[in-house]
Formats: C-alpha cells, sequence, structure tokens
C-alpha cells in the first residue's frame, strides 16, 4: 500500500492540469504520477524532465535501456516494469531489455551507456577519466554524455520515488535480476 495520497481528485488543484496531461499522453494515470501530484512543484519538474530528454540524441530505446538497468540496480519494481513495457514500445525486444536490465547489450555503444550509467550509480558519480574516455571512443559527443547522466538524474528520483512511496505497480510485473 502507498504511503501517500494515490487518488488524483485529492491531489493539489495546480497538478490537476499536469495529471490531464499525464493521463492523455498514457491513455491512463500511472500510480507513480498520482504519488508524485501531491506536491504539484515535484509533478512539475518530473514531467518537464521526461519531456525534455524525450527531445534529447539518445534515443527513446537507449533511454529505456538506461532507466531498467537503473531500476534493477535499485531494486525498484515500479520503474523495471513501466521502462520495461516503455523500451518495448521505442523498438527494444525482449531480449534486448531484458539484457539491458543487467547492465548488458550485444551492442557495443548501448553496452558502454549501461556500463557508464550502472558505475554512474554504484559509485555514486566518483569517475575516472577512462569512463568518460570509454562513451567517446564509442561515438559518444559530449551532449550525450551530459544526457546520459541527466537520464541516470531521473531515473534515481523516480526510483526513490517509488521505493520511499511503496507505489504499487500498475505495469506488467518484471521479476528483478
Amino acid at each position: 500500500m502507498s504511503r501517500v495520497n494515490l487518488q488524483p481528485q485529492q491531489a493539489p488543484a495546480a497538478s490537476q492540469p499536469l495529471l490531464a496531461q499525464i493521463n492523455q499522453a498514457f491513455g491512463a494515470t500511472p500510480n507513480m504520477f498520482k504519488a508524485v501530484a501531491n506536491s504539484p512543484a515535484a509533478l512539475q519538474s518530473m514531467w518537464a524532465a521526461f519531456g525534455a530528454l524525450g527531445t534529447g540524441t539518445l534515443g527513446a530505446k537507449l533511454g529505456e535501456q538506461i532507466a531498467v538497468a537503473i531500476a534493477n540496480r535499485n531494486r525498484c519494481e515500479y520503474c523495471l516494469a513501466a521502462h520495461t513495457v516503455l523500451g518495448q514500445n521505442a523498438g527494444a525486444s525482449a531480449t534486448e531489455m531484458a539484457a539491458a536490465q543487467v547492465g548488458q547489450s550485444d551492442d557495443p555503444r548501448t553496452a558502454a551507456a549501461l556500463r557508464f550509467a550502472l558505475k554512474v550509480v554504484t559509485d555514486r558519480a566518483q569517475l575516472a577519466d577512462g569512463d568518460v574516455a570509454e562513451l567517446h571512443e564509442v561515438g559518444f559527443k559530449d551532449e550525450q554524455v551530459v544526457e546520459i547522466l541527466a537520464h541516470v538524474a531521473l531515473n534515481l528520483y523516480t526510483n526513490y520515488i517509488n521505493v520511499a512511496l511503496n507505489v504499487p505497480v500498475d505495469f506488467p510485473k518484471v521479476a528483478l535480476k
């Protein structure tokens, strides 16, 4: 059971326009957004971050692969389930999403991005020059290195919301590895 209100009609008035946008985008309002809607500022921040990164240069598929890797590392069942569905909607196969969950990919570029993202999480961003150099070696530009970090930060935020507030999973469940 969630530790905060999940009734959208009880969310502050300032959250209502964004909840309507989210409902339209998903065809329903996912529980995570219902929880975050308790704070209009937090909801605005989260929704804007998803929107901004959605226009980035990494592409939706890689963004979702990064998300499942981080969710699995942080044991966030909600984000793992949601981003597995979103990754498949973005063109990733079930096999690619399962591999990404444990930080792996047959594509060297994707594999490097996943290793980097997981190192950022595990080592709390205490990186060496070689960590960024590895991304450059497989073709990532500085813009994309920064976007990977932005995806990591957004996914840490969503993982923490869902785990700390015990948000019920409303996507098809995926087993943690």
